[in-house]
Formats: C-alpha cells, sequence, structure tokens
C-alpha cells in the first residue's frame, strides 16, 4: 500500500480510523524552521470533527505529539515525526458490517486487494487518515510563508448550489467565519440549511472545493511527467471522497476558441513578466508563470447514508445495508484545510525541486 508522497520534501503516514493513533512522518524539511505548534494545532481544529451539527459528531481533539526532528522549537533537518491519538472510537457501530459491503465505500475493493479488510470505520480507507495528512501540510504551510506565499481554499459548491463570484471579488478570510467555509456569507447560510436539511432526511450531498495559491514565483514545475497541475492533480485526487479536479479555465476551456483563451503577455512596471488574463490559472507547459494558481476540487456525496441500501455480503449473498455511526452529510467543508495541505505539500516540493534547475547569476 503506498503511504508516501514526494520527491525531496517527503511525507509518509500511518493509522487506522479506530486504532490507536495516526501519525506522519516528514523527511526533507529544511533545518532552522521555527516549529510553530500553535499553527500546527490550528490547522488541525480546522479539519476535526465534531465543529457543527452538519459534521460528524464523533468527538476528537486531535492534539498532537512530536516525536523527533524538532530541538528547542526548531527544526533539525532530520526526519520529523507527529502522533495523533484517536480517543473517541465506537467501534460497535461497525458490527454489523463486518461482513457487509458497504455501497461506495472500499470495503468490497480492499477485501479484493488484501484478502482482508478493518471494517471498523473503513480502517485506513477512512478520511480520517486526512488528519496526519494536514499536521504534515502545515508544516509545509510554515516552509511556503517564509516565501510569502499563501494557500487559501473555500467551498464555491454544495450540490447545485454555487458561488458564481470571482476569486478576485472575494474576500477569502470571510471562510473562516461560518460552519460551511464559504466566504460568501448570504450563500453560507443557505449552503448550511441545505446541507442541515440533507442530513436530517438520512442522506449526504457533494460539492467542490476551490483553492486560490498566490505568491509562486515563475519557474516551479517539471516539463514532462512531473508537471505541476498533474501533481497537484495527482495529491488532490488523493484525497478521499474527491471525484474531480481542474485547474484554470478547466472543462469550460474546451469550448472557447484560442483567440479567447490565450493570455495576452506584457511587462509590468517592475519588469515582471505577467499576463492580462489567468486562463491558465498559473500554469504553462506544467511550470509556473508567476500568477495566481487556482483550481477546483469536486467531492461525492459521503457514501454512508442513515437509508437502507442494497449490497452484498463477502460470501456473495444479497444484503441490506443499514446506515449506522457518525457520519458527514457533505465532506466538503472539513475538506478544506485537506486540500489547503496537500497542495502546500506539492509546492513545497517543487521549490525543493527548483533550487538547483540552472544556474542563477
Amino acid at each position: 500500500m503506498s503511504s508516501t508522497y514526494g520527491t525531496l520534501f517527503k511525507i509518509a503516514t500511518f493509522g487506522e480510523s479506530h486504532g490507536p493513533a495516526l501519525g506522519v512522518t516528514i523527511d526533507g524539511c529544511p533545518a532552522g524552521l521555527p516549529f510553530d505548534t500553535d499553527f500546527i494545532q490550528h490547522e488541525l481544529d480546522r479539519r476535526k470533527p465534531g465543529q457543527s451539527r452538519i459534521t460528524t459528531q464523533r468527538r476528537e481533539a486531535d492534539e498532537f505529539e512530536v516525536l523527533s526532528g524538532v530541538f528547542e522549537g526548531i527544526t533539525q533537518g532530520t526526519p520529523i515525526a507527529l502522533v495523533i491519538r484517536n480517543t473517541d472510537q465506537r467501534s460497535k457501530d461497525y458490527g454489523h458490517i463486518s461482513e457487509q459491503f458497504r455501497p461506495s465505500h472500499a470495503d468490497y475493493t480492499y477485501m479484493a486487494k488484501y484478502g482482508t479488510r478493518d471494517y471498523r470505520g473503513g480502517g485506513r480507507s477512512s478520511a480520517r487518515e486526512t488528519a496526519a495528512r494536514v499536521a504534515a501540510g502545515a508544516v509545509a504551510k510554515m516552509l511556503l510563508n517564509t516565501l510569502g506565499i499563501s494557500v487559501q481554499a473555500y467551498v464555491s459548491a454544495v450540490g447545485k448550489m454555487r458561488l458564481e463570484t470571482p476569486y478576485q471579488q472575494l474576500n477569502l478570510a470571510l471562510a473562516e467565519e461560518n460552519a460551511v467555509r464559504c466566504p460568501d456569507p448570504v450563500m453560507a447560510e443557505q449552503m448550511y440549511a441545505y446541507i442541515d436539511e440533507t442530513r436530517k432526511k438520512g442522506d449526504s450531498i457533494g460539492g467542490i472545493v476551490s483553492c486560490v495559491v498566490s505568491g509562486v514565483p515563475a519557474g516551479w514545475g517539471e516539463p514532462v511527467f512531473d508537471k505541476l497541475h498533474a501533481e497537484l492533480g495527482k495529491a488532490m485526487l488523493g484525497i478521499n471522497a474527491v471525484k474531480g479536479f481542474e485547474y484554470g479555465s478547466g472543462f469550460a476551456g474546451a469550448e472557447q476558441y484560442g483567440s479567447e483563451h490565450n493570455d495576452a503577455m506584457y511587462t509590468d512596471d517592475r519588469g515582471r513578466v505577467r499576463t492580462r488574463t489567468n486562463l491558465s490559472g498559473g500554469i504553462q507547459g506544467g511550470i509556473s508563470n508567476g500568477e495566481d494558481i487556482y483550481f477546483r476540487v469536486a467531492f461525492k456525496p459521503v457514501a454512508t447514508i442513515m437509508q437502507d441500501q442494497e449490497s452484498v455480503d463477502v460470501h456473495g449473498q444479497s444484503v441490506t445495508v443499514s446506515g449506522k455511526g457518525r457520519h458527514d452529510p457533505c465532506v466538503v467543508p472539513r475538506a478544506v484545510p485537506i486540500v489547503e495541505a496537500m497542495a502546500a505539500l506539492v509546492l513545497v516540493d517543487m521549490w525543493l525541486r527548483s533550487q538547483n534547475a540552472h544556474i542563477r547569476k
């Protein structure tokens, strides 16, 4: 099972939803970085369960411990190990599916691949694993902050409710002021009510998280197989429940003429090459061009719903699966920090890879 990511800035996560703990090791973090534990905890708090009525009611503090790689508040250039203890497991909630496959979950595919599975909350396939990614992503964010780079995600759609306002016209800081994490207060209230109504029906709904990265200079990324947008796509599609990724104009660009889609170029008063539009999404030829990088990530409805569903068991017999346990009716509010974390991990890796690309005069 591949539980590692990165080339120079590498992470490896471990742990299961109902095991003793989750954790991550980070290899390749430069020495000398002030290690802000409050910031890491803040990022974990943004992802943790039990935040509001429209998230799972599992109660986890998600407090982390530093096991290695940090001394007197400074990174040492050695592997950093972080661990997050599980404290509110209710494994008995999953006893009824010990031999049943839940529709649209990884139950059947894990059994097909490994011949065994941890049915307690999905084991390794649970989205709880992303807590470790957020912890590692917080370290990556701290590195990016030293470079003047920001990563800001927000909820732009829930079901058919879409926030059509361009990100340049939004105050993205407002996303953290409501439970949905939508920067439009009016739309946020409507989305909250929609998710809550969906929850009351025992159903779930999907949505979209948009992300904006500002401050990346031109020249990050690889030209062929490790294109910057390809790595971002891989990172996003590796998040639980993600069904789609698009950057810049995305699929809408397929409907345009080249004369409409091409980003005209100019040199600004500081001598920087810029583009008058940014349909490229800040990336051309797989390499950053200095403009904002922006992309969207589509999440499916949470697979566990509080309704009976048709399925089969481990013996191939037809069964009816009943939804139990504590689950999010819509994953996107808690997915915002996960998207940011994975983007930060990609960008730090690309930054390190860019350092020796050519001799700088």
